[in-house]
């Protein structure tokens, strides 16, 4: 697998931890309370918070519990001082992993992903030691339902995008970061809210794992996704689908 598969190699192994409904809804009400206390509680001009209510929508979130999180940032509670942290490192095989995250307590949170990585064979490096290996980019999804795979392409294309994958399981743009709420905002105009618009990191390059070692690498990965003060993981891991699928069942 190659190329644009990287990105599908990534989703496919994360929709099994969809069942994980709490630790997911913890970690978008901390980015719905992060994004409207600093650019505001209108999502029309907070692209932050928009993507952090698509988010939330696409989880299922009820609707007061979004609300609620929006409110509390709002009105200036000090308890909500969260601090955005990135950790790069190697996890097994020489995987790079970053690992982005929202925290009130940047000691705990420093020493759980250490910990995380020393137990599941990995090394935590340096802010920028593997983030050259990955570009920022802009993300966004669509089911694919909403059009076909040339009907997409055509009015992503003309919105800005950069490249556009269609499959059974959806539309995926991606566009230069700064592009991305220019972007978001034509695709809604034609096929409504996405299921997800933000910004990722894509690998510029990838690393070919046996069955062996990326059963290694997916228990750090999933140590990681299991802390509550982590927001998202992105690794530059391929593994073949027969393998992925039996790991993944």
């Amino acid at each position: 697998m190659a190329g644009h598969s990287q990105f599908k190699n990534i989703m496919y192994r994360k929709g099994a931890q969809d069942a994980k409904r709490a630790k997911i809804f913890t970690k978008i009400i901390r980015e719905l309370t992060v994004s409207a206390k600093e650019g505001g509680s209108d999502p029309d001009s907070n692209p932050r918070l928009r993507a952090a209510i698509i988010s939330a929508r696409e989880a299922n979130m009820p609707k007061d519990t979004v609300t609620r999180a929006i409110k509390r940032a709002s009105g200036g509670d000090e308890d909500l001082d969260y601090q955005e942290i990135r950790y790069e490192g190697y996890g097994p095989g020489g995987v790079a992993l970053i690992v982005e995250c929202l925290t009130e307590n940047r000691n705990r949170t420093a020493s759980d992903v250490r910990a995380a990585f020393t137990k599941f064979g990995g090394n935590l490096g340096e802010t920028n030691s593997v983030s050259f290996q990955f570009s920022r980019i802009g993300l966004i999804r669509y089911p694919a339902s909403v059009s076909t795979p040339e009907k997409m392409f055509e009015e992503a294309l003309e919105a800005g995008a950069e490249d556009i994958v269609s499959d059974s399981e959806g539309h995926t743009i991606t566009c230069a970061a700064d592009r991305l709420n220019a972007v978001r905002e034509a695709l809604q105009k034609k096929f409504g809210d996405p299921q997800a618009a933000k910004l990722d990191w894509r690998p510029n390059v990838s690393v070919p794992l046996d069955e062996e070692t990326a059963k290694g690498l997916f228990k750090l990965i999933d140590a990681l996704e299991d802390n509550d003060d982590v927001q998202t993981v992105a690794a530059n891991y391929e593994v073949d689908e027969a393998i992925l699928t039996k790991l993944t069942q």
